[in-house]
C-alpha cells in the first residue's frame, strides 16, 4: 500500500461514515486501520477489502490505539484521522502527490474545514435544526419529540483553518495573524502550500520511516491529547518542515458539539499530556532533537501567548542539543 490511514476510535458514532467516506474519496492505493479501544463500534464496520479492524480488548488510551495501527499497516505513509472527518474527492493521491514534491522529513495536513455531519429532525413535523446538543422542545411544532439525526456529511467551505501555533502554557491556537503575513500568502501562491508552527491534531501525514524515528504517538506522554503540539515540535525540531496543502481538504467535527458526542476518555488526560509534552519538549528533550523550543519560536515571532519576557526565561531555561549552535 501507498498509504496507511490510522484512525483510534473508543465510543465514535460516526467511525462508519468516517471510514465509508473515505473510501469513497479514495484515489490511490490507500488501507483503513481502525482501531477500536475497548468498546466495539456501533454501528458496526461493513467488512471491505481495504478495512481492517482491531479491537484492542482492553481500554489502552488513543495514542497507543494509534500505534497499534501503524504495526498493522503496510503503506509508505501513514495519516492519522480521527473517527469524525469527511474527506475531499481524490484526497489521498493530492498528498501523495504533495509528499512525492517536498519530500520526507515533512509532516502536512490538509486545510481543515468543519464537518457538516448531520441535522435534527422534528418526528412530528419534520422542523430541522443544525447538529448540536440533542434538542428539547420543536422551535416550529412546540412538542417534546424524539429526534432523528439527518446525515449530511460534508465539508463546509467556510472557515477553512490552515494556521497553527501553540502559547506559552503550551496550548494549541489558531495563528490568524500568520495567515495575513505578505510571505505567507506569498508561498501559498507560489508554491500551494504554507508552514505552520503547530498542528489541531485531528489528521497529520508522514512516512512511515518518520513515524517511528520521531516516536508521533509517544505512549509515555499520556493516553490522549495535545498530539498536534508534539508531532509539530518533534518535527520542526529534529529539522524537518510542517506544511499544510492548500490543493485538499479534510473536514473535522469538533465535541464541543455536546450531547452524547462526548468525550472517549477523562478530560484531566490532556493536562497531564500536557504537562508531559512540555517537559519532554522544554527541558528533557528528544533523541532526534536539533534545535530548542526558542527557535520554532523566534522562527515564527511573534506568536500569540508568548512575549518578550517569556521567550526570554524560556531561553535561559530550556534543553539545548548538543549541536544546536544558535
Amino acid at each position: 500500500m501507498d498509504l496507511s490511514i490510522l484512525i483510534p476510535a473508543r465510543n465514535e458514532m460516526f467511525l462508519k461514515n468516517t471510514i465509508e467516506d473515505a473510501l469513497k474519496q479514495s484515489r490511490a492505493n490507500t488501507e483503513i486501520i481502525a482501531v477500536l479501544d475497548g468498546e466495539w463500534a456501533k454501528p458496526e464496520i461493513p467488512q471491505h477489502p481495504r478495512v481492517n479492524v482491531f479491537h484492542t480488548g482492553s481500554v489502552v488510551g488513543m495514542r497507543a490505539a494509534t500505534n497499534y495501527a501503524a504495526r498493522l499497516a503496510t503503506g509508505r505513509y501513514f495519516m492519522k484521522v480521527d473517527a469524525h472527518c469527511a474527506f475531499d474527492e481524490g484526497f489521498d493521491q493530492k498528498m501523495l502527490e504533495f509528499h512525492a514534491k517536498v519530500g520526507n522529513n515533512v509532516t502536512s495536513v490538509p486545510i481543515m474545514r468543519n464537518l457538516w455531519a448531520f441535522d435534527w429532525k422534528c418526528h412530528n413535523c419534520g422542523f430541522k435544526q443544525y447538529q448540536g446538543p440533542t434538542p428539547g422542545e420543536c422551535k416550529q411544532c412546540g412538542c417534546s419529540t424524539k429526534w432523528k439525526r439527518k446525515m449530511m456529511w460534508q465539508g463546509k467551505p467556510n472557515p477553512q483553518s490552515w494556521a497553527y501555533c501553540f502559547d506559552a502554557e503550551p496550548h494549541f491556537q489558531y495563528f490568524e495573524e500568520y495567515k495575513k503575513r505578505p510571505s505567507t500568502k506569498e508561498m501559498r501562491d507560489e508554491l500551494g502550500y504554507t508552514e505552520s508552527m503547530s498542528l489541531q491534531g485531528s489528521c497529520f501525514m508522514c512516512s512511515r520511516e518518520d513515524y517511528w524515528r520521531l516516536n508521533l504517538s509517544d505512549e509515555t506522554l499520556g493516553n490522549w491529547g495535545n498530539q498536534g503540539i508534539e508531532v509539530a515540535a518533534k518535527t520542526w525540531l529534529s529539522g524537518g518542515r510542517v506544511l499544510i496543502n492548500h490543493a485538499t481538504w479534510y473536514a473535522h467535527m469538533f465535541r464541543t458539539q455536546g450531547g452524547d458526542f462526548s468525550f472517549p476518555y477523562a478530560l484531566n488526560g490532556v493536562q497531564t499530556t500536557k504537562r508531559n509534552v512540555k517537559k519532554l519538549i522544554w527541558e528533557n528533550g528528544f533523541k532526534e532533537q536539533r534545535y530548542p523550543v526558542s527557535w520554532l519560536i523566534e522562527k515564527f515571532w511573534p506568536v500569540p501567548g508568548w512575549t518578550q519576557e517569556q521567550l526570554q526565561v524560556l531561553k535561559q531555561n530550556e534543553h539545548k542539543p548538543e549541536k544546536f549552535d544558535g
